[in-house]
């Protein structure tokens, strides 16, 4: 042998190792630089010896031309499907059917029979396919088809990360056929349809049919680019020898390299299986991926082999299916409901359909946008989906079942609730020197407090339990109080008498004496809570929080114009401008006025955090005030040449001057000249500068030293259930010590804390290489920092 071919067999053997710890084991043994200068010097080495290129070569997962057709596969062993049971008694018929069919000892008075072992695993929603390894090498991949005729996908199959192209370790049998499925995790069926949305391509429904769609791709390439993957469970034609029972058998497959699930379970007798259902339906929508049932299979191979088949189906194996996520039913109306900022969304009302054991009546349709996207019409058929406690979505219309006398969805143009105009908003992107203005997708009624439906959504936020907290004041309350003109604002909450309050629906003494001092003791919210009751739109409880301890009071928040404010971090300018037009209203302004003057003492206020003392340079000012053609190097520039704004201002009236400075181009210098002669834009930098100096942040400011937390500038984020500690309590303690609290998974996460029922977001984390903490590892890094619960 070659020293070459020596090299490529041991980089193939290295490279397949990481494959599989990566893909499979989620534990990465190596940075991603070293697996490609590993994987750069196979193909270096292929390249120069083709002769010695074969088909198991981690550089071959993605190879030839596009095909025209799929070729058809006869399977040795039909790929039948399963029995489907629907509730516990179909479950319970299964086994004793199995139980009778193996002649075993039946229950009586005195006992409960004989206990079958049961192999139980999640039904993955994917494609069912079959891989045919021959003396280890994968040969061959197939779809299931009509069970006895698939196609070959093996072009496609080779580009599934997480399929082994050679089995790893010794003992298989010479010929193994692989049955599992593929499909797409809900974090890749996310990032999936970000990317199709961003490039003008169509969303995919569901990760069912995008992992088939991606698996059924003529071109290799196309499949290579989805996020594809792998799961066995189970084999067909087999030549050598194998465990004798299911369970072992799987775990023989891991062993060779293939990824099994990690939900693999034996169960001892029927109660075990029922217990294992509830538990993953409990547990379903924290999983990574979409799973439509539970299987369980006879454990000992012998027992499925006396038990053998039926037409379509094994007798040793049944599906557990969960309620049906999606169903069809008919659109008999759209209606309109208005939101606590205005928005006048359509809202899908239904013929009553169960879906997923929930009877529903009514769907989301998000906007008119989505309406027109889904192309429906009132009377359609429609396809509704449903998943744990969300929404329920239209998903898909049925065009085909469209009646002769269905009609077209309108926006109404007089708000249903006030009868003021509904307007279709603007989106104002502003860009260098120049704003563009476009429709949005969302209308709005603006008739604002004065229209019931807004004043209620709004009233409802304000005391909601992360705003102001007042317990007490449930949805039906505040409508009551809105409906008998008790309540115009929420300022009105604080003049709430006795006896008002006592005479209404649902109330007594007690219960009166009680909200009032829910509401009494509610008089003292701190900064963040106030400014995230005030609902100003597009600001998150995150944002309150980081104007709250960035600016230190209302007066700050309440005078910052839109460029200052996109000195603090994750703030725009689009959420800058939202911030300011919120307080520049004058309605706002008397409501916010009215509340202070009715007893509230916001708590937390003080100085600007020492964070943000003297953080502006005058080359951000001139950056931040958009000026065509001058970008972060040009505003550097000027503000070395200059010194200082009125410096600035002077030069770009001086052309002389300017036009002999270097580090600007003509057209730049020009837009400078221009954008200065405007008295009104002299003005404006004026008073950013000005603002910058009242609050501290200007460069000539005394910078200050912050406090240090241990965690800040850490990004963490919470998934899976806690048991010690709520989600909250541990956000709170997290922000405590420094740390921002995040909702998702990013390369800018600095930790991942998981508890019980951990998802996507810990499987992002493992793509990541992000840190873990499982409960008691938070609570030790927290007692480490004085934090004791």
């Amino acid at each position: 042998m070659t020293d070459s071919a020596a090299r490529i067999l041991q980089l193939r053997a290295e490279l397949e190792q990481h494959n599989h710890r990566y893909y499979v084991l989620d534990e990465p043994s190596i940075p991603d630089a070293e697996y490609d200068r590993l994987f750069n010097e196979l193909k270096a080495l292929e390249a120069a010896n083709p002769q010695l290129v074969t088909t198991d070569s981690p550089t071959q997962r993605v190879s030839g031309t596009p095909l025209t057709a799929f070729a058809e596969v006869q399977h040795e062993v039909p790929m039948l499907s399963l029995g489907n049971a629907f509730a516990e008694d179909d479950l319970l018929d299964f086994d004793r059917r199995v139980r009778e069919g193996l002649d075993l000892p039946a229950g009586d008075l005195f006992g409960g029979g004989a206990e079958i072992d049961y192999c139980c695993e999640p039904k993955l929603d994917g494609l069912a396919v079959s891989l045919l390894y021959v003396d280890g090498v994968l040969m061959r991949g197939a779809t299931r088809g009509d069970g006895s005729t698939g196609e070959d996908i093996s072009s496609n199959v080779r580009t599934i990360r997480n399929v082994p192209l050679k089995l790893q370790g010794s003992g298989w049998p010479a010929v193994l056929e692989v049955r599992g499925e593929v499909f797409m995790a809900k974090a890749g069926f996310d990032a999936l349809n970000a990317r199709q949305l961003a490039s003008g391509g169509k969303p995919f429904a569901n990760p069912r049919n995008a992992a088939a769609g991606s698996l059924r791709q003529l071109d290799a390439k196309v499949t290579a680019s989805r996020p594809l993957e792998f799961c066995c469970y189970g084999v067909g034609q087999v030549v050598g020898e194998l465990p004798s029972t299911q369970v072992a058998v799987i775990q023989a497959l891991k062993q060779w390299g293939l990824p099994i699930s990690k939900e693999l379970r034996l169960a001892h007798g029927v109660e075990e299986c029922l217990a294992y259902y509830r538990d993953i339906g409990a547990r379903r929508q924290a999983l990574a991926y979409e799973i439509d049932g539970v299987v369980f299979k006879v454990n000992d191979l012998g027992y499925q082999r006396e038990l053998g088949f039926r037409a379509r189906e094994p007798r040793w194996a049944i599906a557990h299916k969960f309620p049906a996520m999606e169903e069809l039913t008919e659109l008999l109306d759209v209606e309109f409901q208005v939101g606590r900022t205005g928005a006048v969304t359509p809202v899908a009302r239904l013929k009553p359909v169960q879906v997923a054991g929930v009877t529903v009546s009514n769907a989301t349709l998000h906007n008119m946008d989505e309406v027109a996207r889904l192309g429906l019409m009132v009377g359609d058929t429609v396809i509704i989906r449903r998943a744990g406690d969300v929404i329920p979505q239209v998903m898909a219309v049925v065009a085909e079942r469209r009646p002769a006398d269905a009609r077209p969805v309108a926006i109404p143009q007089s708000c249903p609730v006030c009868g003021s105009h509904v307007e279709r908003t603007q989106l104002v992107k502003r860009a260098k020197g120049r704003e563009t203005i476009s429709e949005g997708a969302v209308y709005r009624c603006v008739g604002r407090l004065s229209c019931e439906a807004q004043l209620k959504q709004a009233i409802i936020h304000f005391v909601s339990r992360r705003a102001l907290d007042i317990e007490g004041l449930g949805d039906k309350i505040v409508e009551q109080l809105v409906d008998v003109g008790l309540v115009h604002s929420p300022a009105d909450l604080y003049t709430l008498r006795y006896e008002q309050v006592v005479v209404l629906d649902g109330f007594a003494d007690l219960s009166t004496r009680n909200l009032l001092a829910a509401i009494e003791s509610s008089r003292q919210p701190a900064l963040a809570r106030f400014i995230y009751a005030l609902g100003i739109p597009d600001v998150g409880e995150e944002t309150a929080k980081l104007l709250a301890r960035a600016l230190g009071s209302l007066a700050r928040v309440q005078a910052a114009l839109p460029e200052v404010l996109t000195w603090l971090p994750d703030v725009g300018l689009e959420v800058a401008h939202e911030i300011h037009s919120f307080f520049e209203d004058e309605h706002n302004r008397t409501v916010i006025a009215q509340l202070l003057e009715r007893g509230l003492q916001l708590q937390d206020e003080g100085e600007l955090h020492a964070e943000f003392s003297a953080c502006a340079s005058l080359a951000e000012l001139i950056d931040k005030l958009n000026i065509a053609g001058i970008a972060a190097t040009g505003a550097k520039n000027l503000a070395d040449k200059a010194g200082s704004l009125q410096a600035v201002v002077a030069l770009s009236q001086d052309w002389l001057e300017l036009s002999v400075m270097k580090g600007l181009s003509e057209k730049a210098k020009q837009s400078l000249r221009d954008y200065f002669a405007n008295p009104a834009n002299v003005a404006r930098a004026e008073a950013i500068e000005q603002q910058l100096r009242d609050f501290g942040m200007h460069w000539g400011s005394e910078k200050k030293q912050a406090e240090g937390l241990p965690l800040a500038g850490q990004t963490w984020v919470l998934t899976g259930t806690l048991e010690l500690m709520s989600r909250d309590q541990a956000k709170q303690q997290l922000e405590s010590l420094g740390a921002k609290v995040a909702g998702s998974v990013s390369a800018k996460t600095h930790c991942v804390v998981a508890g019980p029922g951990a998802g996507s977001k810990l499987a992002k984390a493992g793509e990541l290489g992000i840190a873990v903490l499982d409960e008691a590892a938070f609570v030790e890094r927290l007692a480490g920092y004085g934090i004791v619960l």
